[in-house]
C-alpha cells in the first residue's frame, strides 16, 4: 500500500462509517475499482484487519463529538452501580442499552470470524447486499412512525437495534444502515435512531479494531505506518460527517442514501457480469 492509496482509503473510511452506505464495501470496491493491488499484487481487497482498525479513527471522531453524552453514561452507569437513586436517569439506563445492543455482534463476529474475513468480502455479496438493505431501509423510512424520541428508547429497542448490528458484519450491510432502519421500525426519530446507532458503534469497533490489530488472521496487513495514516485521515473526515448527517437527518429521509446504495449495487453488478471486476480479487 502506498501513501496516497492510505490517504484516500482513510477518506473513504471518514466519508462513508457514518452514512447508511456501508464503508467496508468502499473500502473494498475503491481498490477494485481504481485496479489498486496489496501484499505483493496478490489482492486489491486490503483486508478485514485493515478495515477494522481504520474503523477506530471514526470511532474516536464518534467520542470526541458525543463526548459530553459519553461522559454522562459513563459516570452515571458506575454511580448508579451502587447509587439506586441514579438507575432511574436516562444516562444510567443507556449505559445498560449500549452494553445489552453490544452482545450480539460480539457473538457473532467470533463465530463468523474467519467468514468475515475471507467469503464475506465476495464483491457479488456486496453488491446484492447494497441493494437489499436498501429496500429495508426504504421500508423503515414508509413504516416507521418516528414518533419517538431518545429519551424513549428501551431494553427491547437496544435488543433489536443490538441483533441488526450484527448483520453489519455482512460487507455491504452498513452498521448505520442497519441499526438505523431498526430503529425507524422501532418507532424513533431518524435523529434518535442515528444518536443511539453512533453511540453503539463506539464499543462494537474498539472490540473489532482491538481483535484484528492483535489477531490479524491472515497475517496480511499494510503495517503499522500507513495504517496509523489512514486511521488520522478518518478521524478528521469522520468528524465533519458525523455533523454534516446530524443536521441533514433534521429535515431530509435517508432517500438519497436508498437510491445511491441501489445504484451502486447495480453497478457493481455490471461490471462483474461483464469481466471489468473480478469478485474475489
Amino acid at each position: 500500500m502506498s501513501l496516497l492509496q492510505a490517504i484516500v482509503l482513510g477518506i473513504v473510511q471518514g466519508l462513508t462509517e457514518f452514512l447508511p452506505i456501508s464503508s467496508t464495501a468502499h473500502l473494498r470496491i475503491v481498490p477494485a475499482l481504481f485496479g489498486w493491488h496489496f501484499y505483493h499484487g496478490s489482492t486489491n481487497d486490503p483486508g478485514a484487519p485493515f478495515t477494522a482498525v481504520v474503523q477506530l479513527g471514526t470511532t474516536v471522531a464518534i467520542v470526541v463529538y458525543f463526548w459530553r453524552e459519553l461522559l454522562q453514561v459513563t459516570v452515571a452507569w458506575f454511580k448508579g452501580l451502587w447509587d439506586a437513586s441514579v438507575r432511574s436517569s436516562l444516562e444510567y439506563k443507556l449505559g445498560w442499552y449500549l452494553i445489552l445492543a453490544t452482545v450480539p455482534v460480539g457473538v457473532f463476529g467470533l463465530i463468523f470470524s474467519n467468514q468475515i474475513q475471507t467469503g464475506a468480502r465476495n464483491l457479488w455479496l456486496i453488491s446484492v447486499t447494497l441493494i437489499a438493505l436498501a429496500i429495508v431501509l426504504a421500508a423503515a423510512e414508509k413504516v416507521g412512525k418516528r414518533n419517538r424520541e431518545e429519551e424513549q428508547i428501551s431494553s427491547v429497542d437496544a435488543a433489536v437495534v443490538g441483533t441488526a448490528q450484527a448483520l453489519a458484519l455482512i460487507p455491504g450491510a452498513s452498521r448505520s444502515g442497519t441499526t438505523i432502519s431498526a430503529g425507524l421500525f422501532r418507532g424513533l426519530t431518524r435523529e434518535a435512531a442515528a444518536r443511539f446507532s453512533f453511540l453503539l458503534s463506539i464499543p462494537a469497533v474498539v472490540l473489532s479494531g482491538g481483535y484484528e490489530a492483535i489477531n490479524p488472521g491472515n497475517g496480511k496487513t499494510p503495517g503499522v505506518g500507513l495504517t496509523g495514516v489512514a486511521v488520522v485521515i478518518a478521524f478528521v473526515v469522520g468528524l465533519a460527517s458525523i455533523a454534516w448527517l446530524m443536521r441533514w437527518l433534521t429535515n431530509h429521509s435517508t432517500f438519497i442514501f436508498i437510491w445511491y446504495r441501489i445504484a451502486l449495487g447495480v453497478l457493481l453488478i455490471v461490471l462483474l457480469s461483464t469481466g471489468v471486476l473480478n469478485a474475489t480479487n
